[in-house]
């Protein structure tokens, strides 16, 4: 291995290791996924992860300059092939690999600014932070399973914008009391966190419901290499949804809902076999 095939290298393990100590759950998809698959994906979750790290946790510090600042060095990386941050050299990697717009990055970057400036959203601001926090990131991944074939791309554009919109939606139901008590803020629009009940819960699981739905198609047709990751995902963030709808509003407020990790490992193998069998 050559030097500059070691950097690259190095800066790939520095996301995998990312992803493993931030989440068990993609970390679980992802080694499901066909071995080619695993360094991109890897590559875009410790981009994300990252980035979201700026404005949810260092409460302490500038964060409108430390994204500032993580914008900018994202596309010098991106312009000039290399980045001395292993996590967006890794990502710059991907990026030009494998042709990710430009125009997904900005939405997913503007997302982050808007955890800067908004503590409520309107129907416009929440579709617009959904589709630049998490559909885009969906696009992202499609794009390396789709290996530069537009056609496929365009026809499973629309699903995995609807399953990352799902997981979105999942995540802020989850996260419905730590977002309002550590962070002001409250993505669902009209939601008022302080009188949120069990109709308010219920219009929110109905529209999350026809997102799955939406996205369960677009599944099924994904490169054999990639479709039993995602389908692990899918169904880990099925069964979190099932939990919190047997919940009323009174106890996800009053906690965060989990999926313990011996039930994660449990339905991976279960997903595995079944796929092996031809079950799904």
């Amino acid at each position: 291995m050559d030097s500059i095939a070691l950097f690259d290298q190095t800066s790939l393990e520095c996301s995998r290791l990312i992803t493993h100590r931030y989440s068990t759950s993609f970390t679980l998809g992802i080694k499901t996924m066909d071995r080619k698959f695993h360094m991109p994906v890897y590559a875009i979750y410790g981009f994300v992860r990252y980035a979201d790290e700026i404005v949810d946790t260092f409460h302490e510090k500038n964060k409108k300059e430390l994204l500032a600042r993580f914008k900018t060095d994202t596309y010098l990386a991106i312009e000039s092939g290399v980045s001395l941050n292993p996590v967006l050299h890794a990502f710059q990697l991907v990026v030009n690999r494998y042709q990710i717009d430009t125009e997904m990055i900005e939405a997913f970057l503007h997302s982050m600014e808007m955890d800067l400036d908004f503590h409520t959203y309107d129907d416009s601001r929440y579709s617009e932070y959904i589709y630049g926090s998490a559909e885009v990131v969906g696009l992202m991944c499609l794009k390396v399973f789709c290996e530069g074939n537009s056609e496929m791309y365009e026809h499973l554009r629309e699903p995995a914008r609807k399953l990352g919109s799902a997981f979105q939606k999942v995540n802020f139901l989850r996260d419905i009391k730590s977002d309002f008590e550590e962070r002001g803020r409250v993505y669902f629009p009209g939601v008022d966190y302080r009188f949120f009940d069990n109709a308010m819960k219920a219009e929110i699981e109905e529209d999350i419901r026809k997102d799955f739905a939406a996205s369960l198609a677009g599944i099924e047709q994904l490169p054999s290499g990639a479709k039993l990751g995602v389908r692990i995902a899918y169904l880990y963030y099925q069964k979190l949804f099932e939990k919190i709808k047997s919940m009323p509003a009174s106890t996800i407020t009053e906690k965060r809902v989990r999926i313990p990790n011996s039930q994660k490992l449990s339905l991976l193998l279960g997903t595995y076999f079944e796929t092996k069998l031809g079950m799904l």
